[in-house]
């Protein structure tokens, strides 16, 4: 069997707890490794009336051990998958439902949209909870449209809702607008990507950012600036500045040939090769927009920090 992606909508603990119950019975039965992905309250529930030996097989995750970003939560699910790869993976999990500003929450839909392409040849069944007390009539809309199958009173039914990736694919032709707090730091993408590197990872020193983020973003910049070099126009630039609680780096591309805003969940083709770049970028960040139109291509990175302003050791002078 391959991947299974299911939906819950519940308005009342008893009615969570009697499905997750029923899945944790079934994974027993098949002696199938599970992950709890909830709340502790919820997980201890479900974990608390296990025999001992049982509950040693069920591991209870942290929400941001596997809710951290989009694109590591997609690469957690395949390694779940792949080190568990002789039986059958359930995971039940509690997915975000408020995260942040609007950006964040449709970045939370289209991973969820493209799922069951994603991790299409694992053995795995993702059942995805939501307490419809917490729930905004648009975010109830965009778990109908994301999950192919919901499960219901007489158990799992198919979707007639469903949209998969029709339902948060289309591309916007720019990134919600942010303020900039302080200066724009910009670098042009030339054609020696080691030169490119080592100005950013100066840059990154000089404006304040941690080692962490200043090696993640000159991972992420470098794979996006190839694509650029390699499948792009051949020319464009790097922003990178400072806004509430984070760092934002803009990748620009003069050409517009990248058009889908999922590129880099989606599973990759070989004969273009451009997303292995994408998905090693999504999981440098812990956001990615796609934006543009067919002139050119924004990528807009965020890399959370909510270090204060007044300990960080912002330039003041705009770089080359």
């Amino acid at each position: 069997m391959t991947f299974e992606h299911q939906g819950l909508l519940f308005g009342h603990d008893n009615r969570f707890h009697e499905v997750a119950r029923e899945r944790l019975r079934s994974a027993r039965a098949a002696g199938a490794p599970t992950f709890l992905v909830l709340s502790p309250h919820r997980a201890s529930v479900l974990t608390d009336e296990l025999p001992p030996d049982e509950r040693a097989r069920v591991r209870v995750l942290a929400h941001e051990e596997l809710y951290d970003a989009p694109g590591r939560t997609l690469a957690a699910l395949h390694r779940m998958a792949l080190t568990h790869s002789s039986s059958r993976v359930t995971v039940i999990a509690d997915p975000p439902r408020t995260a942040g500003s609007t950006m964040e929450l449709r970045e939370w839909h289209r991973l969820e949209s493209v799922l069951t392409i994603a991790l299409a040849p694992t053995r795995m069944t993702l059942l995805c909870a939501y307490d419809e007390r917490g729930l905004s009539p648009a975010a109830r809309e965009a778990v109908v449209a994301t999950h192919p199958t919901l499960i219901g009173t007489s158990g799992s039914r198919p979707n007639p809702g469903y949209l998969g990736t029709s339902a948060f694919g289309a591309r916007p032709a720019a990134p919600d607008p942010l303020p900039v707090h302080g200066p724009v730091h910009r670098l042009e993408i030339g054609h020696s990507l080691p030169l490119l590197r080592r100005d950013l990872s100066m840059l990154c020193t000089t404006v304040g950012l941690s080692a962490h983020h200043r090696d993640s973003l000159t991972v992420a910049v470098n794979e996006l600036a190839a694509n650029v070099l390699e499948h792009g126009a051949g020319k464009g630039s790097v922003s990178l500045w400072r806004t509430d609680g984070r760092w934002v780096c803009d990748v620009f591309d003069e050409g517009g040939e990248l058009n889908d805003p999922l590129t880099g969940y989606r599973p990759v083709n070989t004969l273009r090769p451009r997303g292995y770049g994408l998905w090693i970028a999504r999981q440098s960040c812990d956001f990615l927009e796609i934006c543009g139109d067919r002139t050119e291509t924004l990528i807009r990175l965020h890399f959370l920090d909510p270090t204060p302003a007044s300990t960080r050791t912002d330039t003041d002078q705009v770089s080359r």
